[in-house]
């Protein structure tokens, strides 16, 4: 199975990619989580372009088959045991699965109306960079849940 993330922004902090790499170096040979990097627009243009921009090239990163998935603050969040259900299900499903992450501002609407779900990670509010280690994390945890793999304890 594979995990692709888009998320907006290509410098981020030393440490966020660290994280990431530890993250997703963790996971089974039989899943893969991949970071797919996108140019961020100048931000001295009107928000709402630069979101459009975001968007129409994070879009051109998702396959015609992928299921995609919105990462946004607004939507339901998941236990780690319920993502670890759905990773069974897309496993199954043999579905590539494509999360995106928006920039500073957020995901485009037409980001939104392309993704088959919206997840949120918590009703707290974290910086796009942040995202990428946490939801690397998550798909971990979620893994070791499934796999009964001792990392989660609950």
């Amino acid at each position: 199975m594979r995990l692709r993330i888009v998320s907006v922004g290509t410098k981020p902090p030393s440490w966020v990619i660290s994280g990431f790499a530890e993250y997703s170096r963790r996971m089974p040979p039989e899943i893969s989580v991949d970071l797919v990097e996108v140019d961020a627009p100048k931000h001295h243009m009107d928000k709402e372009r630069v979101m459009g921009e975001e968007g129409a090239r994070s879009l051109q990163k998702v396959g015609d088959n992928d299921w995609v998935i919105a990462m946004d603050e607004h939507a339901p969040m998941l236990s780690s045991a319920n993502l670890a259900a759905k990773m069974a299900d897309w496993r199954m499903r043999g579905t590539d699965v494509t999360f995106m992450i928006g920039g500073a501002d957020g995901l485009a609407k037409k980001v939104r109306a392309r993704a088959n779900e919206a997840i949120s990670l918590s009703k707290l509010t974290f910086p796009h960079y942040v995202v990428r280690v946490i939801l690397a994390e998550s798909l971990y945890r979620a893994w070791t849940i499934h796999s009964g793999h001792p990392y989660h304890r609950t």
